[in-house]
């Protein structure tokens, strides 16, 4: 068990909630300073039509609307079920969150380590302190039951 357990099955309850719209169940939290959540996402690239519409951007977007300090999430930390993208990784990295946890690495597309390190690169300004594994086996598996799923479905 690690500090980071509960908040992590709050972003599970968001990935879960992404499967109803078809999209792939990644979700995410923003904990504050205090460990209070300020920010919530899940993907919703299929239910909006948003290619940036990934977990990480929503929950980034809800907390920086909650937290008030314009675009910087200074001291916040994410809780994310999946590795981040590079996108996803640099926009946390921009928004200056203090800490990123998150659950899987992603061997395909993850940039805090797996296949890029985006958040760690010496060159950038800012370089968010990185929790990997939390919660692991959970998150990877309601990924792969999405995915079977959709591999037993009829093509459309």
């Amino acid at each position: 068990m690690t500090a980071y357990d509960e908040a992590m099955r709050l972003a599970l309850d968001e990935a879960r909630a992404a499967v109803d719209s078809d999209d792939v169940p990644i979700g995410a939290v923003v904990l504050d300073l205090h460990g209070d959540v300020v920010g919530r996402g899940r993907n919703a690239r299929e239910a909006t039509g948003d290619p940036t519409a990934h977990a990480e951007i929503v929950a980034l977007r809800s907390a920086a609307a909650v937290v008030g300090d314009g675009w910087r999430l200074t001291g916040c930390t994410l809780v994310v079920t999946l590795e981040p993208c590079t996108m996803c990784a640099g926009a946390l990295v921009l928004a200056r969150v203090a800490r990123l946890v998150y659950g899987p690495d992603d061997p395909k597309a993850g940039a805090a380590g797996s296949l890029w390190d985006v958040v760690r690169d010496p060159r950038l300004n800012h370089r968010p302190e990185v929790v990997g594994g939390v919660l692991a086996d959970e998150s990877s598996a309601l990924l792969r039951e999405f995915f079977a799923a959709r591999r037993a479905e009829p093509l459309r």
